[in-house]
């Protein structure tokens, strides 16, 4: 049986030995703390000062077809971002900044959610795309998708989830992807495909099954494949836009019905059935810059709590001195720190053993993280009163974000299971 000592270093993962804990270093590399502090600049000088336009722009097209329309300030900034060398910095291969590098890139954009992912081409849904075509593309595909991608061109959409059946197993998808002739046929349904409503998505990366389960020729895991579906094929049909918590993101999460669509074979990304092995090689570096974009984003919170704790007087003193505020900051604090630290943990995994080596950190954070980012957010509120559930401050949208983000790439009861699951292993014989 393995001792406690054991199971520690272990869990030390990609150490293997207790002697070379001491190496692990998150201080920022030269390189790393010089893009950060010109993220930071652009920021303060552009971005933040952005919003009040992005939302104006917004607020006049809400509930008319217009809503899905992009601010002409993003564009602006888009522009601005390039000037300054901050553009495309997610991808390694681009950039040259690893993965721990470019988290505290990521934590910075996260003090703006809505613009500054975008402004510097680092957004949800496209950086997974982008890295999956990036990986796994023809020649053909990234010349006629990723180049426009990386070029902020265009954006594009990732289609797995399905409302018909519990898509937290994704073995249940039921879309299928069959061939014939030289093509490939589409059926099935999706929903929550982010990005979907901006006209600018051209491109989805669709996963279906290519094999029937009834088929025990093939594993379980070898039955799912993916495609791309341009946005203007016959039988793709958007049916409507969903709300989150009552926000509509100006990109929008889609419900889509796809009807005998009919695309080349040549659109295949990958192989037949290769399709878990392609969500997986995207799954780590997209977790990374989700929780640092969470943890920018709880930053930002608990920065607008102390402000109104300093500004604000109830019972004859301002709250910073009521001792139930106090500590409610202290303990954001801590969560931050917490999370933080769990995160550049696995960003460095990734780095030096790759996303199988550090997947139980992969399946941690994304549970740590959110719960981090809606405990703070909430405690933010709270200290904000009835102006915390206005668009006065951006803490609604933020706390909505974050609780959305307990469901996006699964619920947390599936890394709860993985991580126990590896828990479990590591104390057997």
């Amino acid at each position: 049986m393995d001792t406690p000592r054991d199971v520690g270093i272990a869990h030390c993962r990609g150490l293997r030995t207790c002697g070379l804990i001491g190496a692990v270093d998150f201080a920022p590399s030269a390189v790393a703390a010089d893009y950060t502090a010109r993220m930071r600049a652009f920021l303060d000088e552009e971005v933040l000062p952005a919003e009040a336009s992005y939302d104006a722009f917004r607020a006049e097209r809400r509930g008319t077809p217009e809503e899905w329309a992009l601010p002409p300030v993003v564009e602006e900034l888009k522009a601005k971002a390039r000037g300054r060398g901050l553009w495309n910095l997610f991808l390694p291969d681009l950039s040259g900044l690893s993965n721990l590098e470019y988290a505290p890139v990521a934590e910075v954009s996260g003090w703006s959610p809505v613009i500054a992912p975008e402004a510097i081409n680092c957004q949800a849904p496209d950086t997974g795309n982008m890295e999956t075509l990036h990986l796994f593309g023809t020649d053909e595909q990234k010349q006629q998708w990723l180049e426009p991608l990386l070029d902020g061109e265009i954006r594009s959409a990732f289609a797995m989830t399905e409302p018909d059946v519990a898509s937290s197993d994704a073995t249940n998808i039921e879309t299928r992807i069959r061939r014939d002739g030289d093509d490939y046929v589409v059926d099935g349904r999706k929903w929550w495909i982010s990005g979907a409503a901006d006209e600018r998505c051209r491109i989805f990366i669709v996963m279906g099954k290519t094999a029937d389960d009834s088929d025990d020729t093939v594993s379980t895991h070898r039955r799912q494949s993916m495609i791309l579906v341009p946005r203007d094929t016959p039988g793709l049909t958007i049916e409507r836009h969903l709300p989150t918590f009552g926000f509509q993101d100006q990109h929008g999460h889609s419900e889509l019905r796809l009807e005998g669509v009919r695309v080349p074979a040549s659109n295949l990304l990958g192989e037949e059935g290769g399709g878990f092995a392609i969500a997986q090689a995207r799954l780590g570096p997209g977790r990374i810059h989700h929780c640092m974009r969470l943890i920018g984003m709880a930053e930002r919170a608990l920065h607008l709590m102390t402000e109104r704790a300093q500004a604000r007087v109830a019972f004859g003193k301002p709250l910073a001195e009521q001792g139930v505020v106090r500590e409610q900051i202290a303990l954001c604090r801590m969560e931050i720190e917490q999370a933080r630290l769990l995160t550049l943990k696995t960003a460095w995994l990734i780095d030096n053993h790759g996303a199988k080596g550090a997947a139980t950190e992969i399946a941690a954070i994304k549970v740590v993280v959110p719960r981090m980012a809606c405990t703070v957010i909430d405690r933010a509120m709270q200290v904000h009163g009835g102006a915390a559930m206005s668009d006065d401050t951006p803490l609604a949208y933020f706390y909505a974000w974050a609780r959305a983000l307990r469901f996006a790439d699964g619920p947390d009861e599936v890394h709860i299971r993985s991580v126990a699951r590896q828990e479990l292993k590591a104390h057997q014989k």
